[in-house]
């Protein structure tokens, strides 16, 4: 071969070789796919969350304000936002739009906090860290790790970093991450729906009032209408509504009232029951001491039927909260000692219902427990609050007073291990009323339910925010937050989460059961073998680059060599 058919050959297998790639490259346009091979399907989007993606009809603006100069876990959870909000981009038809933004970028103090205030006002948390200067100092930063998402016009703030305080800062990273597609995905799907469902408080049975669940009335009017009111008796009352709230009743209910609340559940209706049989007045605690009693609300034959028990029984636990309490006065000024209240348990949260898995710690106030009962196997159980693995039960009557922290109880007498406080039931349940009643008011009554679900609460207080009363002026406080330390608990979430799984008929809440797996590295084998990589990590590209040059130096030499 000469040397010109020698070139023509070259110039043909480059041109065919261009015109290869040239369509693979228009074809890779028309065509696109994701391949994700890590092994736990971190950069998955989820079957329901592609489907609402898909469904939008309109444009969905986010505004994450969550950009600037911050630690390294954090700028992780920053790149992670950004994949997640590229791949709602892409299965969207790139009608989610989302900018970063440094809310701490100005450099006037004054225009700078307005902005903070402004974004605490739309509904976002700011976090504190601090990182050292060049000169080994400290320097305070506040970073706001949400976004709010704009829809026609209608904001919805999400927060959306894990602060579990039993948890270490890099596990709460990791679960900010894993919860980033639900928390995205649940305030795209309830500011875009044309369905708003109807949430009803129940009224008529000393409830807690308005003000003592006002911060959660709050916070579920960003997702759910809420309305309040009694049932008088009048069935079908409950029909327009997809969940019923049940807080903390003080007497018991009607006969009637029962049997409407029965039929809503036979109907498919949802019912989060917040229930104790056991009443404490807190206002004598300070005043020498307050009487337990047994309370019974006339619920219990119903509840039983559904399959559980609320044991008339308080609960003490060595992991709970602590109290100021009164030891004195000196020169005339009270003095305070904080001390374990061991009837204000914090409880567990189960790490294995979509409910409550990542959640911090629930705060209960003179909690009751929960018995399951029953062997129905239309009805699923699961437990989702428990006390911790050092408890105990007492029961009414009893002296309750704050001087017990004088005289604890022995820490041997703690041997009850994760006494249930809530539980999740979930399928077919059967009527109190079966064979009993056939008819009320010209409605005849069903017998066996639609598939549904309600979820029982043995404790009243977890609903209920405390309240500050200055002068005239009566202001809820945060729910689930530490009037003392300004610690805040799970409560909002839990109370949160309950509803929407509740309600939820895509399968948006069992996207909180997704996991990641934390992967360290090996410290100790990073000390053994620390030459040896940080060798192959800077010589070996250098090595690796000059092989393949020598390869392709004496397979070319081989391919153009003049044969004699």
């Amino acid at each position: 071969m000469n040397l010109n058919d020698r070139r023509i050959r070259d110039i043909l297998e480059y041109v065919s070789i261009m015109t290869v790639l040239i369509l693979i490259v228009i074809t890779g346009s028309l065509f696109s796919f994701r391949l994700d091979l890590t092994s736990d399907k971190r950069h998955t989007i989820s079957a329901p969350a592609r489907e609402i993606l898909r469904s939008l009809r309109d444009d969905i603006y986010v505004q994450v304000y969550f950009d600037g100069d911050m630690p390294v876990g954090f700028k992780r959870l920053k790149r992670s936002a950004s994949a997640m909000l590229e791949e709602f981009r892409h299965y969207s038809g790139r009608k989610i739009n989302y900018l970063f933004i440094n809310p701490s970028e100005s450099e006037d103090d004054q225009e700078r906090n307005r902005y903070h205030v402004e974004l605490i006002n739309k509904g976002l948390n700011p976090v504190n860290i601090f990182e050292e200067d060049d000169e080994g100092g400290q320097i305070e930063k506040i970073i706001f790790p949400g976004m709010i998402v704009n829809y026609n016009g209608i904001e919805l703030p999400v927060n959306f970093l894990k602060n579990n305080q039993s948890l270490s800062a890099e596990q709460n990273l990791l679960h900010s991450i894993e919860g980033l597609e639900y928390e995205l995905i649940q305030a795209i799907s309830t500011i875009s729906s044309d369905t708003v469902y109807r949430i009803a408080f129940l009224e008529g049975q000393d409830e807690y009032d308005e003000v003592e669940v006002a911060d959660i009335t709050l916070e579920l009017a960003k997702f759910f209408t809420i309305d309040r009111g009694s049932i008088g008796g009048q069935p079908g009352i409950l029909d327009d509504y997809a969940a019923l709230v049940i807080a903390g009743p003080g007497s018991q209910f009607e006969e009637e009232d029962k049997l409407v609340i029965d039929q809503f559940i036979m109907a498919g209706g949802k019912v989060l029951w917040f229930v104790e049989q056991v009443d404490v007045n807190r206002d004598s605690l300070a005043m020498g001491g307050s009487m337990a009693l047994f309370s019974p609300l006339n619920i219990e034959d119903q509840l039983f039927k559904y399959g559980v028990r609320i044991n008339p029984v308080l609960i003490q636990d060595t992991d709970c909260m602590i109290i100021p309490v009164r030891k004195g006065s000196r020169n005339n000024q009270p003095q305070y000692l904080p001390v374990p209240w061991i009837y204000y348990p914090l409880l567990y949260t189960s790490g294995f219902s979509p409910v409550t898995r990542n959640l911090n710690k629930v705060k209960g106030e003179f909690v009751n427990y929960i018995d399951t009962v029953g062997g129905d196997p239309a009805i699923r159980k699961q437990l989702l609050l428990a006390t911790s693995p050092n408890s105990r039960y007492v029961s009414p009557p009893r002296l309750i007073s704050l001087d017990e922290f004088r005289d604890p109880p022995p820490e041997d007498l703690f041997n009850q291990s994760f006494l249930p406080v809530a539980v999740l039931l979930e399928g077919e349940f059967t009527s109190l009323y079966k064979n009993r009643i056939s008819a009320y008011d010209g409605r005849e009554l069903a017998d066996k339910s639609r598939p549904t679900k309600m979820i029982v609460v043995a404790d009243g207080d977890i609903i209920r925010n405390d309240v500050s009363i200055i002068g005239n002026r009566v202001t809820p406080l945060p729910l689930g937050q530490d009037r003392y330390s300004g610690q805040v608990f799970g409560n909002k979430d839990f109370i949160v989460n309950c509803l929407n799984w509740l309600v939820d008929d895509k399968g948006i809440v069992d996207l909180r059961s997704r996991e990641m797996r934390i992967r360290l590295l090996d410290s100790e084998r990073i000390n053994k073998e620390r030459l040896l990589w940080q060798l192959m990590n800077s010589a070996g590209p250098i090595l690796i680059v000059a092989l393949g040059g020598l390869i392709y130096s004496i397979i070319r030499k081989r391919k153009f060599a003049v044969k004699k």
